[in-house]
């Protein structure tokens, strides 16, 4: 593994873990959102700590060896979370994943049927 994907692994774990030093932004859909909202006792929280606990990553859903997406189960549902790079200034992507002040990570949290 090179040492720009290790660096990117490192970094997107940490975003996961909530991180405050990794610039980026967490973003749920509006299926995660009703998904919520239909359970009491539930929310986000529960989902973002679900995110934070992922550690199954493979060759087939990590074959980067970036940690930037998973899938688990959720109140009887399929949710996938994806971490992508944007520049600063979030018009297009980074130039650097790697590189703090090129990046802004956004994790998005959705039900799988919404991908």
């Amino acid at each position: 593994m090179t040492k720009q994907r290790e660096t990117i692994r490192d970094l997107n774990d940490r975003f996961r873990a909530l991180d405050q030093t990794i610039p980026g932004r967490i973003m749920i859909t509006s299926g995660v959102q009703h998904l919520i909202a239909e359970h009491n006792g539930f929310g986000l929280n529960d989902v973002v700590r679900a995110v934070q606990a992922f550690d199954k990553f493979d060759k087939d859903n990590d074959p980067y060896g970036q940690h930037y997406y998973g899938a688990f189960d959720f109140l009887n549902r399929r949710l996938f979370w994806k971490i992508d790079y944007y520049a600063p200034n979030l018009q297009h992507g980074s130039e650097d994943p790697a590189d703090l002040t090129k990046t802004v990570r956004v994790l998005t949290i959705m039900l799988a049927e919404e991908y």
